[in-house]
């Protein structure tokens, strides 16, 4: 059971990194605004050598390493972050995608689902539990993560599209058209050739 081609989860976490709360901004961070993302790492770096146990840098780093698609040094970056803040449902989501793109669908589980655990988690965890339980060959599991993804964000596009992707596999077309309606109605990309697809 495949799911749809990588609208990547990538793009969700581009604009999460964490800012300083002073109006002046980190170099390195600017550098990752800006896409220069060998440049954010060299400052990061830098900057880690003074402060080797700070989270944020970690963390940040990691989603450079990320941007630049060396998942392997991400990933170490992404566990370290989380030895210092094991409770920090936004590493733990970015560990989760990691393991989604390297097709490793029980460890972006056991990420998501301890993501999903921790009060105020965003409807991201959920969604990517889904995606696991999807790849694991699990519908019925897949389907209520997804369903809480869009629970807790009614305008979650991409939990409708892979929601009623599942839902076409399993031969629920009526229901799959629902959530491809909704899906094309809050504009994410792939929904209405969903539609017109399966629906038409």
């Amino acid at each position: 059971m495949k799911l749809l081609p990588k609208v990547l989860i990538v793009s969700v976490f581009a604009g999460t990194i964490w800012a300083c709360s002073e109006t002046k901004k980190d170099p390195a961070d600017v550098y990752f605004e800006r896409a220069e993302y060998e440049r954010a790492v060299q400052t990061y770096t830098e900057n880690l050598n003074l402060k080797p146990t700070d989270v944020t840098l970690l963390y940040n780093r990691g989603r450079a390493f990320q941007e630049m698609g060396d998942l392997n040094k991400a990933k170490i970056d992404f566990e370290s972050a989380l030895a210092y803040d094991p409770n920090n449902f936004q590493i733990l989501l970015s560990l989760a995608a990691v393991q989604l793109e390297e097709k490793n669908y029980a460890s972006a589980l056991l990420y998501a689902t301890k993501a999903e655990e921790i009060a105020g988690a965003p409807a991201m965890a959920s969604f990517l539990k889904g995606r696991a339980l999807h790849q694991l060959g699990l519908p019925e599991d897949a389907l209520k993560a997804y369903g809480n993804a869009i629970q807790i964000d009614k305008e979650f596009g991409q939990a409708y599209l892979n929601r009623g992707l599942l839902k076409v596999a399993l031969d629920r077309k009526k229901q799959a058209c629902e959530d491809f309606r909704l899906a094309v109605v809050l504009e994410y990309p792939g929904a209405p050739e969903s539609f017109d697809k399966y629906c038409r």
